[in-house]
């Protein structure tokens, strides 16, 4: 019996960690199993022809929130294609289902919670001709088991897939999992379901990362929800990547209240590039935090954040959760600021989705919490959210996306925040103008994204602030796209009189025979008034170095 497992990714850069886990765990009973990652982007007839010319009696999706619709789709389609097809789900967006659920889509089986084990034992029992007997984490056509879930204790059962040559290490991305579950039970998580925190030995986890090492995997993701829950294992992980990386990156979930000054210290030692944190700060309104029952000290995390920031080379990524209870649009701006005082390299600001099986979406109801029925489940309105406050902090999000994580626009950004009294003001205001030029209904390229934010300073800011703001958003652009004289945007100042035209070319004569130039080199001027290090009238000259080892670079001469 030919056992295919299968999921549809939304970049061909991810690759599974589910399919090689469940390969790993299960072939020693079913040795035929085979895996097949594809992408959403591909046609719904090239889908379905991969699938069918696997030529496997038994299919198994790997099912989330992002693949869900095309899934099901695929599913009508092959059970029509061949009735005898066996069709298994599995996956955190489809292990809450009811009963009713087998009589919309023509499945099998569903798993629900971890797979290893109760797949394991269905695909045992069909190999041998029989029907599986009921099982926690199996539910089958007329069985109602949405709190059944499967739980593995001992994770080191699990065959390492990396050892065995199971994950696709060419994409340039691997997720690995140290430890399932959660030490919190935040609301709107999933993990908030976990019984407890499981960990793979210390051998099993130095053994996989020091493979992947040694592959020189460029981006290693841990898909731990709180790596460290235990100060001292994730110590020694830490220990253990200094000491054996090569080139890889690794990515981790953190709790920076959990942090200890051990910790700090070892983490100064970690290279420019080497490590991210990922931070939930998601909300800071004590209210809110005890509505979605998320226990942590703030000023810990505000601590341990700008410990983090001062002291080490980590990259910081913190996240804010909007559409939360307990709070509104003003109490959430606040928490913008105050998040992103912290010193983040990138602040990641969404709306809550209700997914499945999760307490939030539970307690919707009782709650006048209303959300979309359909992926990702987004909040639409609540009691202390309208539809249209949420709307202003997606667009706010995008903007935060373009100007601030993007760091090509950072002394506007300073600027306009000054002038607004804050960032969340200045987000707010530049949204509004954002809406009424309906400019969120396509993507523009940096310099048309430039040239919007010039008319935006333009209409919006009288002089002389005007003056300052559209001098830092022509600092900002020289600094990122290299500008050509005769056609650069109109917020750069080109009147240079004679006499400074001609101090430009000796001055970048005399630089250009100081810099040891192995490319092509380029330059641009124009007239500053405002800058902080040379009030008064000055010319910057940018110097487009371009060298074929590291790219173009950007050299300022201030006249």
């Amino acid at each position: 019996m030919k056992i295919l497992l299968t999921t549809l990714h939304s970049r061909f850069i991810h690759a599974s960690l589910a399919l090689p886990y469940l390969k790993a765990y299960c072939q020693s009973v079913c040795p035929t199993i085979q895996i097949l990652e594809l992408t959403l982007n591909q046609p719904k007839e090239n889908l379905l022809a991969q699938i069918v010319a696997a030529d496997a009696r038994v299919l198994c999706f790997s099912v989330y929130l992002w693949n869900r619709v095309m899934t099901l789709e695929l599913v009508s389609c092959l059970k029509q294609i061949d009735p005898d097809y066996r069709i298994v789900l599995g996956g955190p967006d489809i292990s809450f289902e009811t009963a009713d659920f087998f009589h919309q889509y023509p499945v099998d089986a569903i798993i629900c919670g971890e797979g290893e084990i109760p797949l394991r034992h269905l695909l045992s029992a069909w190999q041998a001709g029989e029907e599986p007997t009921l099982r926690a984490g199996l539910q089958r056509p007329g069985e109602d088991s949405s709190a059944n879930e499967s739980q593995l204790d001992e994770l080191d059962r699990i065959p390492s897939p990396f050892a065995a040559g199971l994950v696709d290490l060419s994409r340039g991305l691997v997720y690995y999992e140290s430890s399932r579950g959660c030490p919190y039970r935040c609301s709107f998580c999933l993990s908030a379901r976990s019984a407890h925190v499981r960990s793979f030995s210390m051998e099993r986890i130095k053994a996989d990362l020091g493979l992947l090492m040694e592959q020189q995997v460029k981006l290693i993701k841990f898909v731990d929800r709180t790596f460290n829950y235990n100060a001292e294992r994730s110590r020694e992980i830490f220990r253990f990547i200094l000491e054996n990386n090569h080139s890889s990156t690794f990515h981790f979930e953190v709790g920076a209240h959990l942090l200890d000054e051990a910790t700090l210290q070892l983490l100064e030692q970690v290279p420019a590039g080497v490590f991210q944190f990922e931070i939930g700060v998601q909300a800071i309104l004590p209210e809110t935090l005890q509505r979605v029952s998320r226990t942590m000290s703030l000023d810990l995390l505000a601590d341990h954040v700008r410990a983090l920031h001062a002291r080490t080379r980590i990259h910081l990524h913190l996240d804010l959760v909007a559409g939360l209870p307990g709070g509104g649009l003003p109490d959430f701006y606040e928490a913008i600021d105050w998040t992103y005082a912290l010193g983040a390299d990138h602040l990641q600001i969404e709306l809550v989705k209700l997914l499945p099986g999760t307490p939030l979406r539970q307690q919707a109801r009782e709650r006048g919490i209303f959300f979309d029925l359909t992926p990702p489940y987004g909040v639409l309105t609540s009691t202390e959210w309208s539809f249209a406050d949420l709307e202003r902090v997606r667009g706010i999000s995008r903007l935060n996306d373009l100007l601030v994580n993007s760091h090509k626009f950072p002394r506007l950004v300073a600027a306009l925040s000054a002038f607004s009294g804050s960032l969340s003001g200045c987000l707010d205001e530049l949204n509004g103008y954002w809406c009424e030029q309906q400019l969120h209904t396509s993507s523009r390229s940096l310099r048309q994204l430039a040239e919007e934010l010039g008319r935006y300073v333009e209409r919006h800011v009288a002089d002389p602030i005007q003056v300052v703001l559209r001098e830092a958003l022509a600092r900002d652009y020289a600094h990122c796209e290299r500008v050509v004289s005769g056609s650069a945007p109109a917020f750069f100042d080109q009147g240079l009189t004679a006499e400074e035209k001609a101090q430009v070319r000796q001055r970048v004569k005399q630089e250009l025979s100081g810099l040891e130039r192995a490319g092509k080199v380029q330059f641009f001027s124009s007239v500053f008034y405002h800058l902080p290090e040379s009030p008064g009238r000055s010319i910057v000259t940018f110097l487009y170095v371009a060298r074929t080892s590291v790219g173009v670079e950007v050299e300022e001469v201030i006249l």
